[in-house]
């Protein structure tokens, strides 16, 4: 900043009437000739430098910067969402972990109570099973008995008729009816006794 002072100086003093060449003043001016650095020239270009850099910090570098500053600001934003959000996923994931862990907890509960039920229905099933087999077994003796005795009771009658038509031929005779029913009636005590 001092040696722009400094030429800017001795760029005026150029411009100046001419005094004297002699001192540090001539030998600014006969440097500055050598260069060919002219006094209203540098003068109208440092105006223009000026200008054009208010220009660009007033309509370049301000908004640039403004915007820097707005996606920083945004950025800033979105990581601090983005850890909000890891936060809040961290606590759903373990949300969910914990009732998965309870849905587990209550399917093995009623597995469990499933496969109690299900014991307790086929031990019922097979009881009921059992006393329907023991009644039909039952019932198939009692019919069976009832068969037997019935079986019995045709075969005495029968028997007996034999028996009597036996006798009859035996003796060769014809007996009466009331012969007959007292011969039959008489054999059947024998056998029913038999």
């Amino acid at each position: 900043m001092t040696s722009s002072l400094l030429l800017l100086a001795q760029v005026t003093a150029a411009a100046a009437p001419e005094h004297a060449s002699s001192g540090f003043t001539g030998q600014v001016q006969q440097i500055a000739g050598q260069f060919g650095i002219k006094g209203p020239l540098l003068l109208a270009q440092i105006v223009n430098f000026a200008i054009v850099a208010f220009l660009l910090w007033r309509f370049a570098f301000k908004p640039v910067m403004a915007t820097i500053t707005e996606r920083q600001e945004k950025i800033a934003a979105g990581l601090k969402y983005a850890e909000e959000m890891k936060a809040k996923l961290n606590a759903a994931q373990q949300s969910s972990d914990a009732q998965i862990r309870e849905a587990q907890v209550k399917g093995q509960q009623l597995i469990a109570e499933a496969q109690k039920s299900a014991k307790a229905f086929l031990e019922k099933q097979q009881q009921e099973a059992v006393e329907q087999s023991n009644a039909l077994i039952g019932k198939a003796r009692s019919a069976i008995e009832l068969e037997k005795q019935k079986m019995l009771a045709e075969a005495r009658t029968e028997i007996a008729r034999l028996v009597v038509a036996t006798t009859q031929r035996v003796l060769a005779k014809d007996l009466s009816d009331f012969e007959r029913a007292r011969y039959n009636e008489s054999a059947a005590k024998e056998l029913s006794n038999v």
